[in-house]
């Protein structure tokens, strides 16, 4: 049996008690359910924290998109800034 770590984290109680729920009633130990978990977290969201969410990538491409004609303008035309008009 791997080494063990006891530890006592505050959480909410609304998810204490439906996590209690869930495992009484699967017949699992609050303990099997806590390193499922953790396991999971830690393998496939924590991995993916530093990407962009979906809904902020949704949000940049329907503004790249209602925003093309002025995208294509720009690429065409750039605006001089003060810099560029006194050269």
């Amino acid at each position: 049996m791997p080494a063990t770590k006891k530890f006592t984290p505050e959480i909410d109680a609304k998810l204490y008690k439906e996590f209690v729920a869930v495992a009484k009633r699967n017949g699992q130990s609050q303990r099997h359910i806590l390193e499922e978990a953790l396991k999971f977290y830690l393998r496939n969201v924590a991995p993916a924290q530093h990407l962009a969410r979906t809904e902020v990538m949704k949000a940049f491409e329907q503004s790249v998109a209602g925003n093309r004609d002025l995208l294509e303008r720009l690429t065409r035309n750039p605006p001089r800034n003060e810099r560029q008009k006194r050269i």
